[in-house]
């Protein structure tokens, strides 16, 4: 759940971003390349979480 919501930060990210930089407004060009990282450590915490769950379901 959260690896998904992650991409959909990220793509709703770009986006805003791809406009910013359409639109040459700096100030959403910067929230969607913010918004685009804050997805990734959504997504990567979740494959981190994921990760740990394996490891102990392995030492049981």
């Amino acid at each position: 759940m959260g690896k998904l919501k992650g991409k959909a930060e990220q793509a709703k990210g770009k986006t805003k971003e791809e406009i910013g930089s359409m639109t040459d407004d700096k100030s959403m060009e910067m929230k969607g390349k913010a918004e685009k990282t804050k997805g990734r450590v959504k997504e990567s915490a979740s494959d981190t979480a994921a990760h740990m769950r394996k490891i102990g379901d392995k030492k049981r």
